[in-house]
């Protein structure tokens, strides 16, 4: 019988313990800001092809040395060009073709890419256009970023905490009960992302590809637990 009891008075304790626990109101909010960016991030490289290996790795590493010259004349800093992709591969013949013939080596590419920090949007699209006359023949990518993201980051996040605590007040106002005190907070996330609504495509000072930076949206969730008063 003293063992029941005890296991009992456990339960009811565990009981209202939960219930206790239980009273709480956890809301999710979201926050974004939109900020114009200030620098692109551009990928592009050359590419050759001959029937020496040798012929076409000098004639890819050429190229690229033309347009590293290029960046240096544009002030672009050295940290901000960074080699991406060194590659060599043969071109064969009759691979995977009806012919009984043996597959056999044609020739072969190289390529070498390069990815650059452009810190100065004025000047993007005469450099991309310059890049390409000196001999970039492919390019991979251009995004937009912040040099600087955390100030637009911090006002992401306190967007969101105000978010998650209307939402908690009108949870607890619908829900006929008083909200009390912040219990947790946790951070769930951000992220940046380009807006749909793009700015008209514009050429640069200098003449060149037109670039359209538009806005980054930046975006930032968090996730909050609130007690409820008595």
């Amino acid at each position: 019988k003293r063992i029941i009891a005890a296991f009992a008075i456990c339960l009811a304790t565990a009981t209202l313990a939960g219930a206790e626990e239980a009273r709480i109101i956890t809301t999710t909010g979201m926050g974004s800001v939109e900020r114009a960016p200030d620098m692109a991030m551009v990928s592009l490289g050359v590419t050759h092809q001959a029937p020496q290996a040798a012929d076409a790795l000098a004639a890819t590493s050429t190229g690229v040395a033309v347009v590293l010259d290029r960046l240096v004349e544009a002030s672009v800093a050295e940290r901000d060009v960074q080699t991406g992709t060194i590659s060599l591969q043969p071109l064969w013949s009759n691979r995977g073709g009806q012919e009984p013939s043996e597959p056999q080596i044609t020739g072969y590419v190289a390529r070498n890419s390069v990815t650059v920090r452009v810190r100065d949007l004025s000047v993007l699209g005469g450099l991309l256009d310059a890049m390409v006359r000196d001999g970039a023949n492919t390019f991979d990518g251009l995004s937009f970023a912040l040099q600087d993201p955390e100030p637009a980051m911090a006002e992401a996040r306190a967007a969101a905490v105000r978010d998650a605590m209307a939402r908690a007040a009108q949870l607890a106002e619908a829900a006929g009960v008083v909200l009390g005190p912040v219990q947790s907070i946790t951070e769930g996330g951000a992220s940046f992302a380009p807006r749909m609504e793009m700015a008209a495509a514009r050429m640069s000072d200098a003449g060149g590809v037109p670039v359209a930076p538009g806005e980054l949206s930046i975006s930032a969730q968090v996730t909050m637990v609130f007690a409820i008063a008595d």
